[in-house]
């Protein structure tokens, strides 16, 4: 069982992209870049939530049944070395599902007056989250070594890979939230705006192609593969660039796809899986570590407890750490309070939906039941 356990948090770890606050990020920066009409539209298929809010959905349900296909629908596995006219040609032309002809297919799906509202709001949430993908450079990477997934290094201090590196380690470490990196990353002049708008999704993914085969000679150099804060000075900017010009290109697609407002749907399509069914989707496992890339699912995570502190209507519970390290802190409320005491220096394992508080995650607990000691 823990040989399973194992591997399945393994196979979670190895999915993610740009991590769960980059992909907010993006969401965040395009959302004030939407003409009123894109506005319009997309408030007609997400209700009350933004492009940050949903930004994460399709990382989230690619573990359902419905939606298994998905996998490979978030990156593109290229070989190194190509010019651009034979990487336009390959992309093109590539049968393999991925992430170009993914992005495709989901904007077709928004034009298109006969798919049902359920299917044109799924197409959304992916459209969202796929622009975002394919600036995170080892998504546009070589199969060889899964982009970069397969890469060891010590970021640090601590063991991690080339590909988490840049999904969300890079990120962490300007210790800000989503909304703290848009506010900072969203300066692009407006002949910038228009420059990126215009230029083809290809040369997006070209943009990306090319920093990855910076990222592989850099490794290939390295001698202990153990990097830390000059790596993360030299490459901050790239991220905040890839970031920034995510969010206005996503901005630019919206623009586009919505340029009358809301789009007309079709009848209701009883095989389309509805956001609320995802709502419901059982709880994911992860490891304690890996907690920050998580926001917004529900999920199972085992650790020591490390100490609590009792505040009015709540107590903040220490969980893989002592304060301030913790990787996740469980917010008990209501019933759940009462349990505190009991918890302190056992390993417990936690149900709940991971949130961010201040650009920490978190899970709030009310019910007793959601926590158990081992």
């Amino acid at each position: 069982m823990k040989k399973l356990y194992s591997f399945f948090v393994a196979v979670i770890v190895l999915l993610i992209s740009w991590g769960a606050v980059g992909h907010r990020t993006v969401g965040s920066i395009a959302q004030k870049h939407l003409t009123p009409k894109a506005l319009a539209g997309v408030r007609d298929l997400l209700g009350g939530q933004s492009l940050a809010d949903v930004a994460n959905w399709a990382d989230s349900v690619r573990s359902l049944p419905a939606y298994k296909q998905t996998g490979p629908w978030h990156y593109i596995n290229l070989p190194l070395g190509l010019n651009y006219d034979a990487f336009k040609s390959r992309v093109e032309n590539m049968l393999e599902a991925n992430v170009y002809s993914a992005l495709v297919a989901q904007m077709q799906l928004i034009t298109d007056n006969t798919v049902s509202r359920e299917r044109k709001v799924a197409a959304l949430k992916f459209v969202v989250h796929f622009v975002g993908d394919l600036h995170q450079p080892m998504h546009v990477s070589r199969s060889a070594d899964k982009g970069g997934n397969t890469i060891q290094l010590n970021y640090d201090g601590q063991g991690t890979n080339l590909h988490a590196v840049w999904d969300s380690k890079l990120i962490d470490h300007t210790g800000l939230d989503y909304q703290q990196l848009a506010a900072k990353y969203d300066n692009a002049s407006p002949a910038q705006i228009r420059q990126w708008q215009n230029d083809p999704v290809v040369k997006w993914m070209w943009e990306s192609y090319q920093i990855t085969g910076q990222l592989y000679a850099e490794v290939d150099t390295m001698h202990d593969r153990s990097i830390g804060q000059a790596y993360y000075d030299e490459h901050i900017a790239t991220v905040a660039l890839r970031l920034e010009q995510a969010g206005v290109r996503l901005a630019g697609l919206l623009n586009v796809l919505f340029r009358n407002g809301p789009v007309a749907v079709g009848p209701p399509d009883p095989a389309a899986t509805a956001p609320a069914v995802v709502a419901d989707a059982a709880p994911v496992a992860i490891d304690i570590k890996d907690a920050a890339n998580h926001v917004d699912q529900v999920v199972v995570v085992s650790a020591k407890v490390f100490g609590y502190k009792v505040l009015s209507g709540l107590t903040l519970v220490n969980l893989g750490a002592a304060y301030p390290d913790q990787p996740l802190t469980v917010e008990l409320k209501g019933e759940a309070m009462a349990i505190a005491d009991s918890l302190d220096g056992k390993r417990i394992q936690v149900t709940g939906k991971v949130e961010l508080y201040k650009g920490k995650p978190e899970i709030v607990v009310t019910e007793k039941g959601k926590i158990t000691v081992q």
